[in-house]
């Protein structure tokens, strides 16, 4: 009882799609009522002027015997399938017409909504406890108020006119078949009128009014909510996880490629960037691993390990660690840096290994900066200082 108090939220999207699959769309009775008998009298009276020849010439056929129809001993039985394959040639398309209306009163109420799912065994609708439940609540107090009330005023409506128009009926028995038909078929059409108008009068009503009555039965309380953002988002802790082991693995991969580096660039106590350059296969250098901290002094050791050059260049390693990612090319404003260290390490393998002289100091390596991150911009001074 308490959740059902505390569902006072909107449906969600989701929720509502979940209940049209589970066949839970609003739908009126009363527009299905109107469709029928409006849309079904209608048709009986366009097409009136056929069915009563279509119904004059059965009259006249099953009336109709002779001498020698009746020295026929199964007569009676072929007339009678003869008569009914007739009169289901006429009835089967006014059945048809009412099928078709009482499906398009269904989608013009809740939509178009296909589903299997409310034919499938459900066991606990057989609970009487839950059961006692649902014929007593307020919503079946509401539609059951609202049948009654329909029933008492079209039975209402047609008692009175059938009293103000008893004479016509009782003229009509006077009368020539075909005159008579004529005059019950203006009355009754009266009467069908009265009783279309107070069905429109009910359907204008029932409709928005189950559609207000599934929206709040499809209402939903704090938790449901909650449980339905984990669900559609996923599990907060289960996607830490996932994000936790996916960066775990980039960072394997991203230590497998130190020992490959032509070079190092370190912040001494703080950013380590390893850089690589193929000529013939790379347009410029490129960036196979960065880090931080413990992973930048991780870095530095594996690069020492496999005797990868490591070169103290402050400015250049934050420049480099600020503005670039893993796997991805210099910026063209770092290639003039780049390209001086990179020159240098060159000439520094070619010296110990005996094809060249020993280089110089490395020159002083200019970034521009803007690309430093420790170059922060100075705050604007006040013009009213």
């Amino acid at each position: 009882m308490a959740d059902a108090q505390d569902r006072n939220l909107p449906a969600s999207e989701r929720k509502i799609r979940k209940a049209r699959e589970d066949g839970q769309v609003a739908r009126s009775r009363d527009l299905a009522h109107l469709a029928i008998v409006g849309g079904g009298g209608a048709v009986l009276v366009a097409f009136a002027p056929q069915l009563a020849e279509a119904m004059r010439k059965l009259l006249g056929t099953g009336l109709r015997f002779d001498a020698k129809m009746l020295a026929q001993p199964d007569v009676l039985t072929h007339r009678l399938a003869e008569l009914t394959w007739a009169w289901l040639l006429i009835l089967m398309p006014i059945g048809a017409v009412g099928i078709g209306l009482a499906l398009a009163s269904g989608i013009a109420a809740g939509g178009w909504n296909f589903t299997m799912k409310p034919l499938m065994p459900n066991f606990g609708k057989l609970n009487p406890l839950s059961g006692i439940g649902r014929m007593f609540s307020s919503e079946q107090f509401t539609q059951v108020g609202k049948a009654c009330f329909l029933a008492l005023l079209l039975g209402g409506i047609g008692a009175f006119y059938l009293k103000l128009h008893f004479g016509d009926f009782h003229d009509a028995l006077t009368m020539p078949l075909p005159a008579a038909l004529q005059q019950t078929a203006n009355a009754l059409l009266g009467g069908l009128l009265l009783l279309v108008l107070a069905l429109v009068v009910f359907a204008v009503i029932d409709v928005p009014l189950q559609r207000f009555l599934v929206l709040k039965r499809l209402k939903m309380s704090h938790q449901e909510m909650k449980q339905e953002y984990k669900d559609a988002e996923g599990n907060v802790e289960v996607k830490a996880k996932v994000k936790a082991r996916m960066r775990e693995m980039a960072k394997k991969r991203m230590l497998a490629a130190v020992p490959k580096a032509d070079l190092v660039v370190m912040n001494p106590t703080h950013y380590a960037v390893a850089l690589k350059y193929e000529d013939g296969s790379m347009s410029a250098p490129r960036v196979v691993a960065k880090g931080a901290d413990l992973l930048a002094m991780r870095i530095r050791d594996l690069a020492k390990e496999h005797k990868v050059p490591v070169l103290q260049l402050a400015p250049l390693a934050r420049a480099l660690y600020a503005n670039t990612e893993v796997d991805q090319e210099v910026p063209a404003r770092l290639f003039q840096a780049v390209a001086q260290v990179l020159a240098y390490v060159y000439q520094l393998r070619a010296a110990l290994a005996g094809k060249g002289a020993m280089p110089r100091d490395l020159p002083p390596i200019v970034v521009p900066a803007d690309m430093d991150p420790a170059n922060k911009p100075a705050a604007a001074e006040d013009p009213d200082g």
